[in-house]
């Protein structure tokens, strides 16, 4: 089953996604901040990332862009989970190759996990 790794610095959220994704069988990795989330990503060199905008330490586009810097960066999935809408979320995002971009507010976690699995089954 596929490795996951969490981005976000809501505990409460990042726990509820941690279960639920533990749940279907992913093995699924929690980062509580930004920087905790880049060397998680570079030890472990996961098949996704849930990717939160705005964390301490580094924001999520500073993360993608250390990631996608990286020759074994470019092909890991990201979704990003965010309460940002696309229209204010940092320009960069259009460049760094995410397969998807959620507004959290606008979508319950069945529907993110259900994304996740189809980001997840999408070609490289």
């Amino acid at each position: 089953m596929a490795t996951i790794v969490i981005a976000e610095d809501e505990q409460s959220i990042r726990e509820m996604y941690a279960l639920k994704l533990r749940s279907c069988g992913y093995d699924v990795f929690e980062a509580k901040d930004g920087k905790e989330a880049f060397t998680i990503i570079s030890d472990i060199r996961p098949d996704l990332v849930l990717l939160d905008v705005k964390m301490p330490g580094l924001p999520g586009n500073e993360v993608l862009r250390k990631v996608r810097h990286n020759p074994w960066g470019a092909g890991i999935k990201v979704v990003v989970l965010t309460n940002i809408s696309k229209s204010e979320a940092p320009q960069e995002f259009r460049f760094l190759n995410i397969n998807s971009y959620i507004v959290k507010v606008h979508y319950t976690p069945s529907q993110v996990i259900d994304i996740v699995q189809k980001v997840l089954a999408q070609k490289k």
